[in-house]
């Protein structure tokens, strides 16, 4: 069952990137077909763009995400427990230990950035040391770790810089279409079944686009999330500890200073918590999590 689980998840994360990279060749398509009157120009412009901007934020440091939560790395002396459950899950899941962090609130909760193994941090709240017991925490840090390894952070900041690029992009186009980019056409061309159909295409493109980006990004973290709570049982083989820490997580207060940019990071929302699943929501809820850790 956790094995089907983990293959069936890995599959949907497959699926979520075609349909984002469909988009994003469908907005290039627009930029190209109102601008350039060459379809091919425009998804060139757009897959360097892309690129460019995938590269410039994949650049930017784990520190940035840290200090924005407030969270402040750690010695063993500090938090002996939890540095030594973070060097265990280190050597279970086969990755370098990533430096620990923590963050002065009281509300339970925890992340893990950085875009490559080698590079990772895990952060955790003052909150969640106090509320939870060893084999609670356990399945928190096993969680992250499984972030960590699947390259989950890297995948959300492409995702990011996609959607950035695409939103960019929609600007670019609709100039375009207000300003004659088609000036150049003739009526042939504009009256042909092709044309037809690229402007349809182009159209839908430049209003549907940025929702369909920001659907795509958000339906991605929730089942990236499914994903790393089996990975995470799969290192611990205690699904209890975890469903007992996402019991007690769901049922906190919000977090006072976390970074609203940096809330799909967490193992669970640390604001505006909802009991049900939602299309604009960054993590699936708390039940259909647990339902899913239990039939394991």
């Amino acid at each position: 069952m956790l094995h089907q689980q983990i293959i069936q998840n890995k599959r949907k994360t497959i699926l979520v990137l075609l349909v984002y990279t469909l988009l994003f060749l469908t907005v290039g398509i627009a930029i190209g077909y109102f601008m350039f009157d060459d379809i091919l120009i425009g998804t060139i412009i757009a897959t360097v763009l892309g690129g460019i901007y995938a590269i410039a934020m994949l650049s930017q440091s784990t520190e940035i995400v840290l200090k924005r939560n407030h969270a402040h790395q750690i010695t063993e002396e500090m938090y002996p427990m939890l540095w030594h459950i973070v060097e265990d899950m280190a050597i279970v899941a086969q990755v370098p230990m990533p430096s620990v962090h923590v963050i002065q609130d009281d509300s339970p909760n925890a992340f893990a950035t950085g875009m490559s193994p080698d590079k990772a941090a895990v952060a955790v709240t003052t909150g969640l040391l106090k509320r939870l017991n060893r084999e609670e925490l356990e399945g928190v840090i096993a969680h992250e770790f499984s972030h960590i390894k699947n390259y989950d952070v890297r995948l959300q900041t492409i995702l990011v810089a996609l959607g950035t690029a695409i939103a960019l992009l929609i600007q670019f186009s609709s100039y375009g279409m207000r300003f004659g980019g088609r000036h150049k056409s003739n009526n042939n061309d504009k009256n042909s079944v092709l044309g037809i159909v690229l402007f349809i295409v182009s159209i839908l493109a430049i209003f549907l686009a940025p929702l369909l980006s920001t659907l795509t990004q958000l339906a991605l973290s929730r089942n990236r999330e499914y994903l790393a709570d089996a990975t995470a049982v799969s290192f611990t083989r205690n699904p209890q500890g975890l469903i007992s820490a996402l019991q007690i997580i769901s049922q906190s207060p919000d977090m006072k200073g976390v970074d609203p940019q940096s809330a799909a990071l967490y193992i669970a929302s640390p604001i505006h918590k909802k009991e049900k699943d939602s299309l604009f929501a960054t993590h699936p809820s708390t039940a259909n999590r647990i339902a899913r850790l239990r039939n394991m």
